[in-house]
Order: structure tokens, then C-alpha cells, then sequence
């Protein structure tokens, strides 16, 4: 797939994200890999299920990001699950971390892309739903998914 300026290419999506949590703001982020993480990752092999993000020392790091070992990597190959360094400018890691810090949000990984041949994670600053939040949501799906099908059978 080739990719205009202001396109990408999708490589995973964390929808698990959409249902625990109330997005509250989005960036864009630069990610620090390894040869066969990169490889791995073009091939689709990543989970972003149940990782996050936190911010140490003035880094941002993400933490429980599976990326699967690539077959042809041999003994250079990375270990899945360790932790990997988010690239941030520094004003945009002040005012997450103030956020995150103080109002009690999280940090937590949207969906991994390739932009410009380069790997990107959205990170996302979010409010952890409560039970009741959750099934207004999938009473929400529902009804919406019901409409859909009404819609198409009008026509």
C-alpha cells in the first residue's frame, strides 16, 4: 500500500481502550524499537490490549505492548513485553503528565500506525468508565446497531 503525505497504514487498534475508559485528549507519538520489533510490527504482529503508559524520569514509557518475536530474527530477536520509550516534546510530556498527575487519568495506547515509513503510537490521556458507564455503552452499540439494520430493511 502506498501512502500520500497524510496517510497511514493501520497496524492495531486497542478497542478495549474505547470501552474502559472515557477519552479525554489524544497525541501523537513517536516509538523507540528494535530492528525485529519494527519487522514484526509490519507484519501486524502487536497487541495493545492491556498496555499503558507512564511517565518516569521525563520519559513516557509504554509498558505491556505485545510485539510478537519475528521468525527470522534468531538470537538478536526482542523480548515481547518489555518496555519501550514513547518520543514526546518536552511540553507535551509537562502538560500529560500535569493532567495524568492531578486529575487522576491515565495514559493508554489508541492504535499503532505507519506514518512516513515511520512507526507511531496515539496515546490518549482517559477516565476509567465505571460499571454503569459500560452498559450505557453497549445499550448505546445496540440501539445503534438496531437503527442500522432498520434502515438498511427500508431500503
Amino acid at each position: 500500500m502506498t501512502t500520500a503525505p497524510d496517510q497511514f497504514k493501520k497496524i492495531s487498534d486497542n478497542r478495549k481502550a474505547f470501552f474502559d475508559y472515557a477519552i479525554e485528549e489524544r497525541v501523537e507519538a513517536g516509538i523507540v524499537l528494535t530492528g525485529t520489533e519494527i519487522k514484526a510490527i509490519r507484519s501486524g504482529q502487536v497487541n495493545l490490549r492491556d498496555a499503558y503508559a507512564r511517565i518516569q524520569n521525563g520519559e513516557m514509557w509504554l509498558y505491556n505492548m505485545h510485539i510478537a518475536q519475528w521468525r527470522g530474527g534468531g538470537p538478536w530477536n526482542h523480548e515481547p513485553l518489555r518496555a519501550r520509550k514513547l518520543l514526546l516534546h518536552k511540553t507535551e510530556l509537562a502538560r500529560l503528565g500535569l493532567k495524568a498527575g492531578q486529575q487522576g487519568l491515565t495514559i493508554v495506547p489508541l492504535r499503532l500506525y505507519i506514518k512516513h515509513h515511520r512507526a507511531k503510537i496515539e496515546v490518549a490521556l482517559a477516565k476509567g468508565k465505571r460499571k454503569y458507564d459500560k452498559r450505557q455503552t453497549i445499550i448505546r452499540r445496540e440501539t445503534d446497531r438496531e437503527m442500522q439494520r432498520a434502515i438498511r430493511l427500508r431500503q
